[in-house]
């Protein structure tokens, strides 16, 4: 079996001369995959190149402290000389091309170039005062609280919001829904039953006698009341009338009323939590 043929590289590119285009050069930047050495003669800067520099600034005050904190000057100490000069640098370049967006700039700069010429001059105390105020002192103020401000509103913008980080959640309830009663308890019962049995034990009679108590027939009592009504009151089978009778006949009455509801006669119910307890005959489909 043969061995592969060795990989060769391809010999470089010539001049005219026979000589080669480029010696151990960098290329600046790479053009359709190929590499450029060096910028093309004919090579086009679009006017406009230059806003899309400054307009990424939110104003002079943040032109101001990308330069200072890109030197990594002291804020509370501002070499002015040196800031002056290369935010000066900046604003130049576009000066002459776009006087509009410019503008602000130019007064911060008028204002850097009055600081510095201040600190020059020799320094003035006002009376009462140990030292001079230091021209600069406004300035950082202003720099300062500007980036506390900035600073408080990226943390603001990290924040999750609706509509860039998150949906809102949209669930369509249908209105033909019908309105579902909170279910009845055992011990809903007993609580109403209970109130029930403390009014009847007001009506007690010291009385004597013997007498037959039927559950159907209680039962019959309570569908002749709900008959023709759409919700009659808990309380309201417990009148004054069944009271009178006695603790037994409301308990024979209770216990037709139970076996009303486990016999689905009827239907018990209330339109809230610890809201009045409702009766009502069971629906039966025709």
């Amino acid at each position: 079996m043969s061995a592969a043929p060795a990989f060769e590289p391809p010999p470089p590119a010539t001049d005219e001369a026979g000589l080669p285009a480029v010696v151990d050069g960098v290329a600046l930047a790479r053009l359709y995959g190929e590499p450029l050495f060096k910028l093309p003669e004919d090579l086009y800067i679009p006017p406009d190149a230059l806003e899309v520099f400054l307009e990424a600034f939110e104003g002079p005050l943040d032109l101001l402290l990308y330069l200072i904190r890109k030197q990594n000057f002291n804020v509370l100490d501002i070499p002015m000389a040196k800031l002056t000069e290369q935010y000066l640098a900046y604003v130049e370049q576009i000066r002459s091309r776009n006087l509009e967006l410019a503008a602000e700039y130019l007064l911060m700069a008028a204002m850097l170039i009055e600081i510095k010429s201040r600190m020059l001059l020799p320094a003035r105390k006002a009376q009462g005062e140990e030292s001079a105020e230091d021209p600069r002192a406004e300035l950082v103020r202003r720099l300062v609280e500007y980036e506390r401000i900035k600073l408080a509103a990226a943390r603001l913008d990290a924040l999750p919001r609706i509509g860039r980080d998150f949906a809102r959640a949209i669930v369509l309830i249908e209105q033909s829904m019908t309105r579902r009663l909170p279910a009845v308890s055992a011990e809903d019962l007993r609580a109403a039953f209970a109130a029930v049995l403390k009014r009847a034990q007001l009506h007690a009679h010291h009385r004597i006698a013997r007498e037959e108590l039927s559950v159907r027939e209680h039962m019959s009592l309570i569908l002749r009341k709900l008959k023709g009504r759409q919700f009659v009151e808990f309380c309201e089978l417990f009148d004054a009338g069944l009271l009178s009778r006695g603790v037994a006949v409301v308990i024979v009455h209770f216990l037709a009323l139970l076996e009303l509801a486990r016999e689905n006669l009827i239907e018990v119910t209330q339109a809230a939590p610890y809201a009045p307890i409702y009766l009502r005959l069971a629906y039966t489909p025709s």
